[in-house]
């Protein structure tokens, strides 16, 4: 019962954004966003506390400003999201453009696949839909959700131009795959992870235990990575899909220090993006629950 209500929730939410106008969608949808600053006070303060760890330097009016700027475009990816289904190629690139897309024909030409470095930044979500939209569809590592009902539907319109889902739980073997038919995948690997799935490496200036298996991939396939992300730029009023330079992977070392350096290569190019765009960054997520062995908590236990 309790899933079904769920789904019941979940698809009026969607249709009825999908009715709005974009515009009028989006705003409906920012105030959602506002409403939820206030409403869930327990990542509120999660988020004050990550912008603190990473932005030790700033007053705490600015560190409250990037928050609520993050809710409002929480609100527009949600938006974004529910009116995908009637998104064309023409429509959709009104508001959004590549920059940087040589880099990624330039891997994909190489043949061995493609793994994009991506994260919680900036409208995720539409990212791959809209690179499948322009004819490049990929796969997305991603999380099943808890209710079925409710994945099915979410990856029902993540899907609709020939996009692909692994998940999580069959990642190694999926990606590999992948990885050998010349595919490209999207890996969000900016998320809190335990060992042995993941090893301690530099964010922000403190370690953070992060998703080694985009790298341990990288080394057995040779596959080309690269940074790619969909984010806002205030200046144009439209979203750019930013592709970057293929990285370079350490291939050098023994399996294990080899994660470990192209974890940490591959972490910081994230770093970089986040410091750029830091209002549009999931700050709301417990970045660094997990701690080295013998290291106190970072975050309140409430």
């Amino acid at each position: 019962m309790r899933e079904r209500l769920e789904y019941s929730a979940v698809w009026v939410l969607v249709h009825a954004l999908r009715l709005l106008p974009r515009g009028v969608a989006r705003r409906v949808a920012a105030a959602l966003g506002a409403a939820a600053w206030h409403a869930v006070p327990r990542l509120r303060r999660v988020g004050m506390r990550n912008l603190e760890l990473a932005f030790p330097e700033w007053p705490e009016d600015r560190r409250t400003g990037v928050l609520r700027r993050l809710y409002r475009n929480l609100g527009w990816q949600l938006a974004e999201f529910c009116q995908m289904p009637k998104y064309t190629r023409e429509r959709a690139q009104r508001f959004i453009r590549y920059e940087g897309l040589e880099h990624y024909l330039a891997a994909r030409e190489r043949g061995h696949g493609v793994m994009i470095v991506t994260g919680h930044l900036g409208a995720w979500e539409l990212s791959s839909f809209w690179h499948s939209l322009m004819g490049y569809p990929m796969s997305m590592v991603i999380r099943r959700l808890d209710n079925a009902r409710v994945d099915g539907l979410v990856n029902g319109i993540r899907c609709l131009h020939g996009n692909r889902v692994l998940h999580k739980d069959d990642f190694a073997r999926g990606l590999i795959g992948a990885m050998r038919r010349g595919e490209t995948v999207g890996i969000l690997m900016d998320t809190n992870m335990t060992p042995p799935q993941g090893v301690f490496v530099p964010y922000f200036g403190r370690l953070a235990c992060t998703a080694s298996g985009l790298a341990r991939v990288a080394r057995k396939t040779g596959a080309a990575v690269l940074p790619g992300f969909l984010l806002w730029e205030e200046a144009e009023r439209k979203y750019v899909l930013h592709f970057g330079p293929e990285m370079e992977v350490a291939r050098d070392g023994t399996d294990e220090d080899d994660a470990v350096t192209n974890t940490a290569r591959f972490t910081a190019v994230i770093e970089d993006y986040v410091r750029r765009y830091p209002d549009q960054w999931l700050w709301v997520h417990r970045r660094w629950k997990t701690r080295p062995v013998g290291e106190e908590p970072i975050y309140n236990r409430k």
